[in-house]
């Protein structure tokens, strides 16, 4: 049985998957990793293959390109893990936090009390300039038992949880039915919201485990590619928007309504950041932006109504303009604060 199944989204990673791919083959035969090869143009299906060819817990896989999405749909359609973590291409994992998870997991298994999500720590990592930041929950979860969501102390300001720290239960994902749209950035987002109500019994590790890599140009987390895929990201936010109502949020334990709400309004600041950070096409991205806002009001008042009095989504009562003026010097700071960009 494989304790973990990594999947690895690969586009033209030739250049960088090797290093992602090693940090995995330290968990031995406790994990299960699949490469799939999204439609590559370089020597990504190659090496996927020369994996393959000399591990065999290692499966490559070749597809028409369908984005980052498609990878992980497709990772969790072949996963035999008793666990699944997306770990992208130009990432990788601290092999001696990789070995204390796997531990604990098979500690647990062996007490009968495994959890249906591990949730870790991850590193923003700027390699060019040797800067990193450390994102921790310490402040939100307790550490070293399993607890509810009820336990869950309140999240704040833009801190949110990532694809980067959680480890799902295969089979709650499966449950969950999260299917990520394809040719679109951004998926993560839904990944890490629309599965957590099936998932009743957390365990948070104080471990630096997801090294989370940042400044390439071509990354899709770069802001003036953001900034030209807003529609990419008004998709991402209507998925997640009509994944639950207000009203099924509110259905939900205390903790975790509360922090889902939260996790809302920071993904829809970033939509809004991003819809009137750009200098092009103003008259479509006002359109853009007003549809969202309409269509939600028509569809859902009371989450329409939550996430207009949501700081700093208040600022979209401003003039466009200075609304993208606001936001964009707000991503700046963010930015800086983390030595990201």
């Amino acid at each position: 049985m494989y304790l973990i199944t990594f999947a690895v989204p690969c586009y033209n990673s030739a250049g960088y998957m090797r290093r992602c791919i090693d940090t995995l083959l330290t968990g031995g035969e406790d994990v299960e990793i699949i490469i799939v090869n999204d439609g590559s143009t370089d020597e990504t299906g190659k090496i996927a293959r020369e994996y393959a060819e000399r591990f065999p817990n290692v499966t490559a896989v070749n597809q028409e390109n369908g984005g980052h999405g498609s990878g992980v749909n497709k990772g969790l359609e072949l996963a035999r893990g008793l666990y699944f973590k997306v770990v992208d291409s130009d990432d990788w994992l601290e092999t001696a936090a990789l070995h204390t998870l796997l531990d604990t997991l098979w500690e647990h298994l062996e007490q009968d009390t495994p959890a249906d999500l591990y949730l870790t720590n991850f590193v923003y990592e700027k390699v060019v300039e040797n800067a990193r930041f450390v994102r921790r929950y310490t402040e939100n979860f307790p550490q070293g038992r399993l607890f509810g969501w009820n336990e869950v102390k309140r999240f704040r300001n833009s801190n949110v949880l990532l694809m980067h720290s959680m480890l799902y239960r295969t089979d709650k994902l499966r449950e969950s039915g999260v299917v990520l749209p394809e040719h679109t950035f951004y998926v993560d987002n839904i990944f890490a919201y629309k599965p957590l109500p099936y998932t009743k019994k957390l365990y948070y590790m104080n471990i630096d485990l997801y090294r989370y890599y940042i400044g390439r140009e071509d990354q899709s987390v770069n802001r003036e590619n953001i900034v030209k895929r807003y529609r990419q990201q008004i998709r991402v936010m209507k998925e997640m928007l009509n994944a639950y109502s207000y009203r099924d949020l509110n259905k939900l334990q205390s903790g975790l309504s509360q922090y889902m709400k939260h996790d809302l309004g920071v993904v829809m600041t970033l939509t809004m950041m991003f819809t009137t950070g750009g200098k092009e096409n103003i008259a479509e991205r006002k359109i853009a932006l007003k549809e969202l806002w309409e269509n939600l009001r028509r569809k859902d008042e009371k989450m329409y109504s939550y996430l207009r009095r949501s700081y700093p989504a208040l600022v979209n009562w401003l003039p466009f303009r200075l609304c993208g003026t606001v936001m964009s010097c707000g991503y700046k700071f963010f930015r800086n604060k983390l030595k990201c960009s």
